[in-house]
């Protein structure tokens, strides 16, 4: 049940058999949300972790009077809430397609990082390097321009979208609406939409029914600005 978690930790850590097996085996009650549905909540104090076995999600958190903040997308493999181990939940994620999650017990997750430190270690580097993106949406969202904003974020999209075997030819699975963009990138929805209808009629991209295909990534790349060593793809996984 949960192979897609041990796979996704291995992009961030060499992982034994026996380490991939005891994932494989972690205790998990699963179930589905549809688009929309919170599968965490600001201020929950959760005694499981959520994994992504299938579909997408988005992290954020929304002021009083409405207005939302998109912090991160989530995609299949991925815990969406490993901070719950330590931490009370200062944000929310919500299902962005139909999702299906595994809940794992905190105490049976904890038992398994003492015993498998590999596992500790990718999952760290894993945390880790989600510091890394927010600081780079941070730079972003002070400094870019707003096509550049929109080009960066496809780029990482598709990228880590390709580290996870996500990627079909140049296509891949991004169901976000134009709100969704907007409320990751600081836009107002017609800045937003003027920006993707530039990027299309560049041939750069062609984004419909939820699916982002790159048309010509060193056109992309070059308009987002896009240096993807923030990611660490070739760093050490000893």
């Amino acid at each position: 049940m949960l192979i897609r978690l041990a796979e996704n930790l291995s992009l961030y850590g060499a992982l034994t058999e026996e380490d991939r097996r005891a994932v494989g085996a972690l205790p998990a009650a699963m179930r589905r949300f549809p688009a929309g549905e919170d599968i965490v909540i600001e201020g929950d104090a959760p005694a499981q972790c959520r994994v992504l076995i299938s579909g997408q999600a988005f992290r954020h958190r929304t002021l009083p009077d409405g207005r939302r903040q998109i912090m991160s997308f989530h995609a299949q493999g991925e815990i969406c809430d490993i901070e719950g181990l330590l931490l009370s939940m200062d944000h929310t994620v919500t299902a962005l397609s139909p999702c299906e999650v595994a809940f794992v017990p905190h105490v049976a997750l904890e038992t398994l990082l003492e015993a498998h430190p590999n596992v500790m270690r990718a999952l760290w580097r894993a945390s880790l390097i989600d510091g890394a993106i927010f600081r780079e949406w941070m730079l972003g969202m002070g400094r870019r321009t707003a096509k550049a904003r929109i080009a960066h974020l496809f780029c990482e999209v598709f990228t880590r979208m390709r580290m996870a075997g996500l990627v079909e030819k140049n296509r891949c699975r991004f169901p976000v609406t134009q709100t969704h963009l907007s409320d990751a990138l600081g836009l107002s929805v017609v800045h937003t939409n003027r920006v993707l209808q530039e990027l299309r009629g560049e041939g750069l991209i062609a984004f419909r029914g939820g699916e982002l295909a790159v048309l010509n990534w060193a056109g992309l790349q070059a308009a987002g600005e896009f240096d993807p060593s923030y990611l660490h793809l070739g760093a050490s996984r000893r």
